[in-house]
């Protein structure tokens, strides 16, 4: 078929052909609907329009200086992260359902699977979440299957981001949520184990929590498990290359976001939940796992060994509606993680702890700022006090080229002025400094 260019002449051609104008094509549209004549301008050739969407592009692009957290982090990501991850075999792959021709997804899947366990020291996980929120959900609603119970104990050191999602889908749901507050940026120790009880389902806690300090929830486990309740466990996966894991806490279940593992931070997403649990508790987690097998030759292979999901068994005995499982976000991470090692992992911990410290020193230094809290560890975030409004501090630094922080006044009360600030191997000697010169100048 001839290369049709679009013109009046034509238009006119092919309407007298079919015996019809063109306000006869739009005769079903009430007159109030349309919008009369576009006035679009002439076409563009290829060279024309990758020119202009440049020109719109680079509207867009606003280069900060990023010192922001609170779940999400700026981390290098090597370039063969995603030319591997972009290799048509795994970028066009679907869900394995015939394993005789899914062998590299369903091992790529065992190998993050594998990887999650390693990191978190648990027994099992799954083939991946849909974030680090909707994780420590299952999580939740796993652990109320699994003790028959209906409470749920968490501290407000949780991210509140995930504690929002929790309270938003269990509003309909017969749970009673109880919500302690932190003491000096750490759980509530005296509150959970006063809210214990045998209705209790799960405590659930944060480590690194959400201002970034450390914890060790042992003594939290211990008090859950002599009640016959669970330690859900959210944890970042990037500090579990020095702290310690939350298997050797004694957590029953752990999740976390994904999204530190290789995942640039693009608009929230697409990003990537895990969840790990013991092998005792396997057959309640949710979505998908691939299992390694023999074929009859005795060649190993990999299979979908348990499908907990409503499309795969009876509806009434589904354990999740999860319809998809980020297999190229796992996968992306199992790869960044892969290239790392086990050494590189830990040096980039250690990086992210070292050059936190440097700038909480740089920063506390200036007159009129000071710790918020006076917790001993922290990992790569730590809250600082402002003299003035924090937001109003982070709109001033985003003028002289520097994402600051977060302010906390946003989910919690009585922190207008403070600030929270995270710190990645990417930020360097120079650009910590540089953004305690702008803040000492601005205040």
């Amino acid at each position: 078929m001839p290369y049709i260019t679009n013109t009046d002449q034509q238009r006119a051609e092919m309407l007298n052909a079919i015996g019809l104008t063109a306000e006869d094509l739009f005769a079903d549209i009430p007159k109030e609907l349309l919008c009369g004549t576009l006035n679009l301008p002439d076409g563009l050739s290829e060279q024309q329009v990758r020119t202009r969407l440049a020109e719109l592009a680079a509207k867009n692009y606003i280069h900060l200086t990023c010192f922001l957290g609170g779940g999400f982090y700026d981390h290098f990501i090597p370039s063969a992260v995603y030319d591997l991850a972009g290799r048509s075999e795994f970028y066009t792959a679907y869900t394995p359902y015939q394993p005789e021709i899914s062998q590299g997804t369903l091992q790529a899947t065992y190998e993050f699977q594998s990887m999650i366990c390693r990191l978190t020291d648990m027994e099992a996980a799954n083939a991946s979440m849909y974030d680090g929120g909707t994780a420590l959900y299952e999580a939740m609603m796993m652990a109320l299957r699994l003790t028959r119970r209906n409470k749920i104990i968490m501290d407000d050191s949780l991210n509140p981001i995930y504690r929002v999602m929790i309270q938003s889908y269990t509003r309909n749901l017969n749970i009673e949520l109880i919500e302690t507050t932190n003491v000096e940026g750490l759980a509530n120790r005296e509150a959970i184990l006063a809210a214990l009880d045998d209705k209790t389902a799960a405590v659930m806690v944060q480590n690194p929590n959400f201002f970034g300090c450390i914890d060790d929830f042992s003594d939290i486990a211990q008090a859950a498990h002599d009640k016959g309740a669970l330690l859900i466990a959210s944890c970042y996966p990037i500090a579990l290359g020095i702290l310690k894991t939350p298997g050797a806490m004694g957590a029953d279940i752990v999740t976390g976001e994904g999204q530190s593992l290789g995942l640039p931070m693009s608009f929230g997403g697409p990003y990537l939940g895990f969840m790990a649990t013991r092998k005792q508790y396997v057959r309640q987690l949710p979505g998908r796992i691939v299992g390694q097998t023999t074929d009859k030759q005795g060649r190993r292979g990999f299979v979908l060994t348990l499908q907990t999901r409503e499309q795969h068994i009876r509806r009434d005995k589904a354990t999740s509606n999860i319809c998809s499982n980020e297999a190229l976000c796992a996968l992306v991470a199992l790869i960044y993680v892969s290239l790392l090692g086990k050494e590189g992992l830990k040096q980039t911990a250690q990086l992210c702890a070292d050059k936190a410290s440097y700038a909480y020193q740089r920063l506390t230094a200036i007159p009129g700022v000071r710790p918020h809290f006076h917790a001993k560890w922290f990992f790569n975030e730590f809250v600082i006090d402002l003299p003035h409004d924090a937001a109003d501090v982070i709109a001033k630094l985003i003028e002289k080229g520097y994402a600051a922080g977060f302010p906390l006044s946003r989910y919690y009360k009585g922190m207008d002025n403070a600030i929270l600030i995270a710190v990645t191997e990417k930020r360097t000697k120079q650009q910590i400094g540089m953004l305690a010169e702008e803040l000492e100048a601005i205040l």
